[in-house]
């Protein structure tokens, strides 16, 4: 059975999330049965578990959108796969309207119906980010466990108008103040519960 709406608040909260918008426990609920239900027909996550799911990427997700900057108000999620981090972005920062860009067809196919049923601020872009118009950018692009990261930053740079976010291990923080010297970076943020992952958030000089 999987985790309620109850115990999903509950663990977020135990993370260091308070201030959540109202509802939104039912929310995640109705998200982690969507997950659910596709990853038994397709491989959206290797994560299985309702529980670890809840563990890992709600609560790195949303304590990445809790560590945004105030007045973001377009956001890019480059590669967003079953929609970490951009939906728990989505459901806990209402205010940011949320690009979701993922080239796989299946996983866009449920990022739209997710979208749907969650009544979500949100659209998604089934296509390669660097496809995009030349003249689209956001006030933020954020990146979680996307292949070749260095080459993904190059695309993503120039789609961010303002704050380019990374979900990375600790250990490899150091190589993005090399990549990317357009951006101060600031020091990376605690992604909350037991993760070993943190955010870097850089942004434009």
């Amino acid at each position: 059975m999987n985790p309620s709406a109850e115990q999903i608040e509950q663990t977020l909260c135990a993370a260091g999330l308070v201030r959540l918008p109202p509802g939104v426990g039912d929310r995640f609920s109705l998200y982690l049965d969507l997950l659910v239900r596709w990853n038994a027909r397709m491989n959206l996550t290797s994560t299985r578990s309702p529980e670890e799911l809840v563990q890992r990427h709600f609560v790195e997700s949303a304590s990445a959108a809790r560590h945004l900057p105030e007045g973001i108000n377009t956001l890019l999620d480059f590669g967003s796969g079953a929609g970490f981090p951009g939906i728990p972005i989505a459901l806990c920062r209402p205010e940011i309207r949320v690009t979701l860009a993922e080239s796989q067809s299946k996983k866009a196919a449920f990022l739209r119906e997710a979208v749907r049923s969650l009544g979500l601020r949100a659209e998604v872009y089934g296509g390669r980010v660097e496809n995009l118009p030349p003249e689209q950018s956001f006030d933020a692009v954020i990146l979680r466990a996307v292949d070749r990261m260095p080459e993904a930053l190059k695309m993503a740079q120039p789609r961010a108008r303002g704050v380019l976010a990374v979900m990375v291990a600790a250990s490899a923080a150091e190589r993005y103040a090399e990549w990317m010297p357009e951006f101060t970076w600031r020091q990376g943020l605690s992604l909350g519960g037991d993760s070993q992952a943190i955010l870097l958030i850089g942004e434009r000089g």
